[in-house]
C-alpha cells in the first residue's frame, strides 16, 4: 500500500468512527491523538538509542548499575538536547494503548496531555484535554487509539514520524473539506501553499505569514528546503494566528515536523505581534473581504503608506501590511478574492495604482475556481517584491507579469479541484523564465528564455497598466488562446457558472454593506 492509499484508508476509517460528531469538534480529537503517537514514537526512538548507548560495555557512555541506568533513561534533559520531547511513563503510547478498552481512557488522555505540557513548557497550552468528556463515545476512542497506533508500525523511528506528519497534513485537509463553509479557515489547500512556495522559493532568511492558520505556508517551505537541499537553519520562521484554537493547530503541525517557529496569537491588523520584524519572504492567505477588521480605529495606522483602506474591506489592509513586513529585497506572495484587482470602493483603486508606482507589483495570477474548501470567491495571487529594479536578475520595474491560470487544475471531487503537478511547474517556469531572463549571455552559458503566451501569460508594459487605470485582471491582458475544435462546451459552461456563483456571493456581500450603509443614514431599502 503506498503512502496516499495509507492516508486515505486511515481517514476512511477515522471518519466512520466519528458517529454523530461534528467534523469540527471532532478534528481535536483525532489530531490531538496523532500529535500524542508521533511525539511518544520520537519518544521511544531516542529512549532505544539512549539505552543501547548505556547498556554497551564499549560505548564510553555505558552505565552498568541498572538504577543508575534507569534514571538517565528517565532524565528529561537527554531528550530535550536531542531536540525531542520528554513523555512521562503514562503518557506514552503503548501504556495508554494497553488501556484503551477500559471506560477511564478519556481521563487517562486529559492526564497525558497535562504532564506533557508540564514537563515540556514549549507545548503549555497547545494540546487538547477533551478526551474525558462524558459525551465523547469511549468504545470509539479506544477503536481510534488502536487505529492511530498503526501508523509507523515496522518502520523506523524517523520514517514512523515522517510518515504522522504527512497523515496529520492529510487529515487537516479532509477536515476542513468536510467542514466545507462552516469552517476551513484554518487550511490553506496544498496546491494553492505549493504554488506559492514554488513562485517563492524561500531558501533562506526570515519567512512570516501574518494569517498562518494551521501552518501550511511553513510545512511547505521546510519541504522546499529539504527537496533542493537546503539547511533548516537557513531560514527563521514568524507566524500569527487570531483564533486560539486554530494557534493551537498551527503549534502542534509545525512540532510534529521539527520546525522551530515562534507563532504568536492574536489579531494581526490590530495587534501586530512582530512591530519590527522585515522579512525576507511573506506568503499569506488572510481571509477575503473581511468587513469586520476595525478598520475605522486603525485610521492613522502607519502602515497605509499608499492609502487608507476602507473600514468595509480588509483586502487592501492585509496587502499593505505585507509590504509593511518586506525587507529591502523582500518578497510576498498573497492570495486575496479577485474583487482586489479591480474594485474601486472606497479608494481601493487609488491604492492599487500607488501600488503600482511605486514598484512594487511583480506578477498577478488568476487561479481556477474551486479550489478552496470554505469559498467559491474566485481568487487571485499577488506577488509583490521590493527588488524589481536592483536585484541579480534584471531590472523589471517597466513591466508586470500577469499569468491566467484559470484553466488549470483537475476536479478531484464534485465541489473541488486541485493544481497537478504540472500546472505548478507551468506557472512557476513562466514566474521564474521572465523574472531571470538573460539581457546578455556569457559565453558558454545557456540563456534563460521567456515568451508571451497568449491566453496564459505576458508581461506588459507598466504604461499599458497605467493607461488600464491600473486594473490588474490577467485576462486584460494576456488575450485569448485559439481554441480548438471540439472544445467541450459543456465544460465551458460549467466553469462559467461557478465563476458567477463566486461572483453573486460577492456582489451579494457588497449589497449588504450598502443596505447597512444606508440603514445608519436613515434610509431603508
Amino acid at each position: 500500500m503506498t503512502d496516499s492509499q495509507l492516508e486515505k484508508t486511515l481517514w476512511t476509517a477515522a471518519d466512520k468512527l466519528r458517529a454523530n460528531m461534528d467534523a469540527a469538534e471532532y478534528k481535536h480529537v483525532v489530531l490531538g491523538l496523532i500529535f500524542l503517537k508521533y511525539i511518544s514514537d520520537a519518544f521511544e526512538a531516542r529512549h532505544q538509542q539512549l539505552d543501547q548507548e548505556l547498556s554497551d560495555p564499549h560505548n564510553p557512555f555505558y552505565v552498568a548499575e541498572p538504577e543508575a541506568r534507569y534514571h538517565t533513561l528517565e532524565d528529561r534533559d537527554e531528550y530535550t538536547a536531542e531536540n525531542v520531547y520528554y513523555v512521562p511513563p503514562a503518557a506514552r503510547w503503548k501504556y495508554l494503548q494497553s488501556h484503551a478498552k477500559l471506560p477511564t481512557i478519556g481521563q487517562e488522555l486529559d492526564e497525558a496531555m497535562e504532564a506533557i505540557e508540564r514537563d515540556n513548557p514549549r507545548l503549555k497550552g497547545v494540546l487538547p484535554k477533551i478526551y474525558g468528556r462524558p459525551t465523547l463515545d469511549k468504545m470509539r476512542l479506544g477503536q481510534l487509539i488502536d487505529l492511530i497506533g498503526t501508523i509507523g508500525m515496522g518502520g523506523s523511528g524517523h520514517m514512523s514520524r515522517d510518515l504522522l506528519g504527512r497523515v496529520y497534513e492529510y487529515f487537516l485537509g479532509q477536515f476542513a473539506d468536510a467542514e466545507g463553509k462552516k469552517g476551513g479557515q484554518f487550511y490553506t489547500p496544498a496546491s494553492i501553499v505549493r504554488l506559492l512556495v514554488e513562485l517563492l522559493e524561500p531558501y533562506q532568511g526570515r519567512i512570516y505569514d501574518g494569517a498562518c492558520g494551521s501552518g501550511g505556508m511553513f510545512v511547505q517551505s521546510d519541504k522546499f528546503i529539504e527537496e533542493h537541499r537546503g539547511r533548516k537553519g537557513d531560514v527563521s520562521v514568524y507566524g500569527q494566528e487570531s483564533n486560539p484554537t486554530t494557534h493551537r493547530l498551527a503549534r502542534m503541525n509545525l512540532a510534529i515536523r521539527g520546525i522551530e517557529a515562534t507563532i504568536e496569537l492574536g489579531d494581526t491588523l490590530l495587534d501586530d505581534k512582530f512591530p519590527d520584524l522585515k522579512a525576507d519572504f511573506v506568503l499569506a492567505n488572510p481571509p477575503f473581504n473581511i468587513s469586520d477588521w476595525n478598520g475605522e480605529l486603525l485610521r492613522d495606522d502607519r502602515r497605509w503608506r499608499y492609502g487608507v483602506p476602507p473600514t468595509g474591506n480588509a483586502n487592501f489592509a492585509w496587502l499593505q501590511h505585507f509590504v509593511h513586513k518586506l525587507s529591502a529585497r523582500g518578497r510576498a506572495g498573497i492570495v486575496l478574492a479577485n474583487g482586489s484587482m479591480t474594485s474601486a470602493s472606497g479608494g481601493e483603486d487609488a491604492i492599487r495604482r500607488q501600488l503600482v508606482e511605486a514598484n512594487l507589483v511583480d506578477c498577478m495570477v488568476a487561479l481556477p475556481t474551486q479550489l478552496f474548501f470554505n469559498t467559491q470567491i474566485p481568487a487571485c495571487i499577488w506577488l509583490l517584491a521590493r527588488d524589481r529594479a536592483s536585484n541579480p536578475h534584471r531590472d523589471r520595474s517597466q513591466e508586470i507579469l500577469f499569468i491566467d491560470a484559470r484553466q488549470l487544475g483537475t476536479m478531484i471531487s464534485r465541489r473541488n479541484r486541485e493544481l497537478t503537478e504540472a500546472d505548478l511547474r507551468r506557472v512557476a517556469d513562466a514566474y521564474h523564465n521572465w523574472r531571470c531572463q538573460s539581457a546578455t549571455v556569457a559565453p558558454g552559458e545557456t540563456p534563460v528564455l521567456y515568451h508571451d503566451q497568449p491566453g496564459f501569460c505576458r508581461a506588459a508594459p507598466v504604461a499599458e497598466v497605467q493607461a488600464h487605470g491600473c486594473v490588474l485582471t490577467p485576462g486584460r491582458y494576456v488575450g485569448t488562446e485559439e481554441v480548438e475544435e471540439g472544445e467541450d462546451l459543456n465544460e465551458k459552461l460549467q466553469e462559467l457558472a461557478t465563476t458567477l456563483a463566486g461572483q453573486f456571493e460577492e456582489s451579494s456581500r457588497l449589497e449588504q454593506e450598502i443596505r447597512q450603509s444606508l440603514f445608519s443614514l436613515g434610509i431603508q431599502i
